[in-house]
């Protein structure tokens, strides 16, 4: 069964950081594009990074530019989004997902995981 799962959501104060993690079962990474996403209530999905895997190249927003860091490990077949100086309109329901092309619009993706809440918030 393909899977991903995230983890590493939580509630951090502005300027924090969070790591988030994208751990893939039943298939491997090191083939793949593996983009992470956000939503917000009441807003549209966004691309926020992605990476592809057989040369470690990588997108990112212009709102994230500078403040995150996509990377991944194939030994543990996970792929991490280490966020920092968060801000509260980071605030959001992350995912990652896996596809074939290297881009941030979210219909180049065929598999998703389930999410992980982000609240930047004092």
């Amino acid at each position: 069964q393909l899977q991903l799962v995230e983890s590493g959501g939580g509630l951090v104060q502005p300027g924090g950081s969070l790591r988030l993690s994208c751990a893939a079962s039943g298939f491997t990474l090191n083939y793949s594009i593996v983009g992470w996403f956000r939503q917000a209530p009441g807003k549209e999905r966004e691309g926020v990074s992605c990476i592809r895997s057989s040369d470690g190249a990588t997108n990112y927003a212009d709102s994230v530019k500078g403040r995150f860091t996509i990377s991944r490990d194939g030994a543990k077949n996970t792929v991490y989004l280490q966020m920092n100086n968060l801000k509260p309109e980071d605030t959001a329901e992350y995912y990652c997902a896996s596809g074939a092309r290297r881009s941030l619009v979210p219909d180049d993706y065929n598999y998703w995981g389930q999410g992980t809440q982000v609240t930047v918030s004092s």
